[in-house]
Protein backbone atom coordinates (compact mmCIF):
# COMPACT_ATOMS: atom_id res chain seq x y z
CA UNK A 1 0.00 0.00 0.00
CA UNK A 2 1.26 3.48 -0.88
CA UNK A 3 1.75 6.57 1.22
CA UNK A 4 -0.37 9.71 1.32
CA UNK A 5 1.14 13.14 1.97
CA UNK A 6 -0.40 16.57 2.29
CA UNK A 7 1.12 19.70 0.83
CA UNK A 8 0.14 23.35 0.56
CA UNK A 9 0.76 25.83 -2.26
CA UNK A 10 0.41 29.63 -2.40
CA UNK A 11 -0.86 31.70 -5.28
CA UNK A 12 0.84 34.92 -4.11
CA UNK A 13 -0.46 38.10 -5.72
CA UNK A 14 1.21 41.52 -5.62
CA UNK A 15 0.29 44.45 -7.84
CA UNK A 16 -1.74 42.23 -10.22
CA UNK A 17 1.19 39.82 -10.73
CA UNK A 18 1.60 36.23 -9.49
CA UNK A 19 4.82 34.89 -8.01
CA UNK A 20 6.30 31.86 -9.75
CA UNK A 21 9.61 30.24 -8.82
CA UNK A 22 11.91 27.91 -10.77
CA UNK A 23 13.15 24.70 -9.14
CA UNK A 24 16.89 24.12 -9.08
CA UNK A 25 18.44 21.24 -10.99
CA UNK A 26 19.20 19.26 -7.84
CA UNK A 27 15.57 18.96 -6.71
CA UNK A 28 14.24 15.39 -6.56
CA UNK A 29 11.19 16.22 -8.65
CA UNK A 30 10.38 18.95 -11.11
CA UNK A 31 13.98 19.89 -11.89
CA UNK A 32 14.06 23.21 -13.73
CA UNK A 33 10.27 23.60 -13.69
CA UNK A 34 8.37 26.73 -12.72
CA UNK A 35 5.87 26.41 -9.89
CA UNK A 36 4.32 28.35 -7.04
CA UNK A 37 5.74 28.30 -3.50
CA UNK A 38 4.72 25.53 -1.14
CA UNK A 39 5.60 22.17 0.31
CA UNK A 40 4.80 19.28 2.58
CA UNK A 41 2.96 19.29 5.87
CA UNK A 42 5.00 18.28 8.91
CA UNK A 43 3.31 16.16 11.58
CA UNK A 44 1.53 18.38 14.10
CA UNK A 45 1.34 21.38 11.76
CA UNK A 46 -1.91 22.89 10.52
CA UNK A 47 -2.22 23.47 6.76
CA UNK A 48 -1.92 27.24 7.24
CA UNK A 49 1.17 26.87 9.43
CA UNK A 50 2.67 24.70 6.69
CA UNK A 51 1.78 27.24 4.01
CA UNK A 52 3.34 30.18 5.86
CA UNK A 53 6.46 28.19 6.82
CA UNK A 54 7.04 26.93 3.27
CA UNK A 55 6.49 30.35 1.68
CA UNK A 56 8.90 31.95 4.17
CA UNK A 57 11.52 29.20 3.64
CA UNK A 58 11.33 29.31 -0.16
CA UNK A 59 10.87 33.05 -0.78
CA UNK A 60 11.51 34.96 2.44
CA UNK A 61 8.03 36.49 2.11
CA UNK A 62 5.39 36.91 4.76
CA UNK A 63 1.94 36.46 3.24
CA UNK A 64 -1.67 37.00 4.17
CA UNK A 65 -3.93 34.08 3.39
CA UNK A 66 -7.12 35.18 1.67
CA UNK A 67 -8.81 31.80 1.15
CA UNK A 68 -8.55 28.20 0.05
CA UNK A 69 -8.92 28.09 -3.74
CA UNK A 70 -9.14 24.34 -4.29
CA UNK A 71 -7.81 20.93 -3.31
CA UNK A 72 -5.94 18.65 -5.70
CA UNK A 73 -4.91 15.02 -5.74
CA UNK A 74 -1.67 14.00 -7.42
CA UNK A 75 -1.10 10.30 -7.93
CA UNK A 76 2.36 8.75 -8.33
CA UNK A 77 3.06 5.00 -8.63
CA UNK A 78 3.59 4.46 -4.88
CA UNK A 79 2.31 7.62 -3.25
CA UNK A 80 -0.47 10.17 -3.43
CA UNK A 81 -0.28 13.87 -2.66
CA UNK A 82 -3.21 15.92 -1.49
CA UNK A 83 -2.63 19.59 -2.22
CA UNK A 84 -4.38 22.54 -0.64
CA UNK A 85 -4.06 25.59 -2.89
CA UNK A 86 -4.45 28.99 -1.24
CA UNK A 87 -4.88 32.52 -2.54
CA UNK A 88 -2.41 34.81 -0.75
CA UNK A 89 -1.17 38.37 -0.91
CA UNK A 90 1.92 40.17 0.29
CA UNK A 91 3.10 43.72 0.87
CA UNK A 92 6.61 43.11 -0.46
CA UNK A 93 8.21 42.19 -3.78
CA UNK A 94 11.58 41.46 -2.13
CA UNK A 95 12.03 37.74 -2.79
CA UNK A 96 14.95 35.87 -1.20
CA UNK A 97 15.04 32.41 -2.78
CA UNK A 98 16.15 29.29 -0.96
CA UNK A 99 18.69 26.92 -2.52
CA UNK A 100 15.75 24.87 -3.85
CA UNK A 101 15.06 27.54 -6.47
CA UNK A 102 17.13 29.48 -8.98
CA UNK A 103 14.80 32.17 -10.33
CA UNK A 104 11.60 33.98 -9.55
CA UNK A 105 9.21 36.13 -11.53
CA UNK A 106 6.27 38.34 -10.63
CA UNK A 107 4.38 37.12 -13.67
CA UNK A 108 1.45 38.17 -15.77
CA UNK A 109 -1.10 35.54 -16.79
CA UNK A 110 0.63 35.17 -20.17
CA UNK A 111 4.02 34.66 -18.50
CA UNK A 112 2.59 32.03 -16.13
CA UNK A 113 1.00 30.13 -19.03
CA UNK A 114 4.27 30.31 -21.00
CA UNK A 115 6.39 28.88 -18.16
CA UNK A 116 4.42 26.32 -16.16
CA UNK A 117 4.07 22.71 -17.25
CA UNK A 118 1.13 21.54 -19.31
CA UNK A 119 -0.05 19.32 -16.44
CA UNK A 120 -0.08 22.20 -13.94
CA UNK A 121 -1.76 24.48 -16.48
CA UNK A 122 -4.48 21.82 -16.90
CA UNK A 123 -4.99 21.82 -13.13
CA UNK A 124 -5.27 25.62 -13.10
CA UNK A 125 -7.75 25.51 -15.98
CA UNK A 126 -9.89 22.77 -14.40
CA UNK A 127 -10.09 24.80 -11.19
CA UNK A 128 -10.72 28.17 -12.93
CA UNK A 129 -7.66 29.72 -11.31
CA UNK A 130 -7.21 32.48 -13.86
CA UNK A 131 -10.86 33.49 -13.56
CA UNK A 132 -10.42 33.88 -9.80
CA UNK A 133 -7.02 35.57 -9.64
CA UNK A 134 -6.74 39.31 -10.16
CA UNK A 135 -3.65 39.30 -12.39
CA UNK A 136 -2.83 41.08 -15.65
Amino acid sequence: MGEIGVFTKAFIIFNKKMLIIKRSDYCNSGKGEWDIPGGGLIFGETPLECLHREVKEETGLAVSTDRLLYAASILHPHKQGIGLMYLCSTDSVEVNLSDEHTEYLWATKAQVIERITEKVLGDYTTNSVFEILDID
